[in-house]
């Protein structure tokens, strides 16, 4: 049976939690696009986009984006 695909309104507390997560960090802006990008990656890979798996690709981007950013400074 395939996952069951999210819609973005129910991705909002993962948005809400990354925010709190990486505050100071990264924007509110920046989060948002990330989180809608892993929730396309998803669904382009495996057909499905649950919440809990487009929080782990949005965070594990924001954190290699975070190193970058770090890096150039």
């Amino acid at each position: 049976m395939p996952e069951k695909t999210t819609t973005p309104r129910d991705l909002s507390p993962v948005v809400e939690r990354l925010n709190s997560e990486f505050t100071g960090v990264h924007d509110a802006a920046t989060i948002t696009r990330c989180v809608d990008a892993a929730r396309q990656g998803a669904l382009d890979v495996t057909g499905g986009a649950t919440p809990e798996l487009v929080e782990r690709i949005a965070r594990q981007h924001l954190q290699v984006l975070a190193l970058a950013f770090a890096e150039r400074r």
